[in-house]
């Protein structure tokens, strides 16, 4: 990774857990130079990337402070599955990439119970907050759900929504958190760099009678996202708090 994206990282981490406070003035140029042994080009790119993601405020003269705009980390009100994808499409724009109809490769087939050569609604989308891409998902829905569903009902509707319209209700959902490198495709959708990490989130949606009806992939890059979860003591146990699953 180029030395100007560790850097960025670093100070990105340093605001983000308050370090610097909002309004507080960053090291100068020439302290991070000093400090972590890099040229004052590579603190200047770095300080660039932190002024695009709106992180810090350049002041000609007086240096580089933190924005008064970056949000407190303030855990969201506990909220039922429905509600959060209401509340996450409420939050976001969207703008519908991919939508087609065709067979399901092998690991999605599987997923959704499908068998050889079945069919499946493939739709991809980038979900926006004031023009930067904050998300990128990829969904699998089986075609017997996905027949009716377009590319102009998804740039109207999110796809939860379209999959209720016509009498699903969503009973399990299993969920897998991980990471990856960001592909040339993501990485040019997400306006990020080709390798550079991105959190990812795999979904899979039942329905009450426990068939799946949705597989979706959503990936976002690191500082642009994170997920919370909330389970309360005594229904806590591995399951719905999580648990690592270690592979070689």
């Amino acid at each position: 990774m180029a030395l100007h994206r560790q850097l960025y990282l670093v100070l990105r981490d340093r605001i983000a857990r308050g370090v610097w406070s909002a309004g507080a003035a960053l090291p100068s140029e020439e302290v991070l130079c000093e400090q972590f042994g890099v040229s004052r080009i590579t603190v200047r790119r770095a300080l660039s990337d932190l002024q695009a993601q709106r992180l810090v405020e350049r002041r000609h003269g007086l240096g580089t402070f933190v924005s008064t705009e970056v949000p407190a980390a303030v855990p969201r009100a506990t909220l039922s599955f429905v509600d959060t994808l209401r509340k996450d499409a409420d939050d976001t724009d969207v703008r519908v990439i991919e939508v087609e109809h065709t067979v399901a490769p092998p690991d999605i087939a599987a997923a959704l119970e499908l068998a050889d050569g079945g069919e499946a609604l493939h739709a991809v989308r980038c979900r926006l907050i004031e023009e930067t891409v904050v998300m990128l998902t990829d969904a699998w829905v089986p075609a017997r759900l996905g027949r009716r569903i377009s590319a102009a009902a998804l740039a109207q509707r999110p796809l939860y929504e379209l999959l209720l319209a016509q009498g699903v209700q969503f009973g399990r959902v299993v969920q897998e958190i991980g990471a990856q490198a960001a592909d040339p495709r993501q990485a040019a959708l997400l306006g990020t760099d080709v390798g550079s990490p991105l959190l990812r989130l795999v979904r899979m949606i039942h329905d009450l009678q426990g068939r799946p009806v949705q597989h979706l992939t959503a990936v976002m890059p690191s500082e642009r996202g994170s997920v919370l979860m909330e389970i309360t003591g005594e229904r806590i146990n591995s399951l719905s708090a999580g648990f690592v699953v270690h592979t070689r």
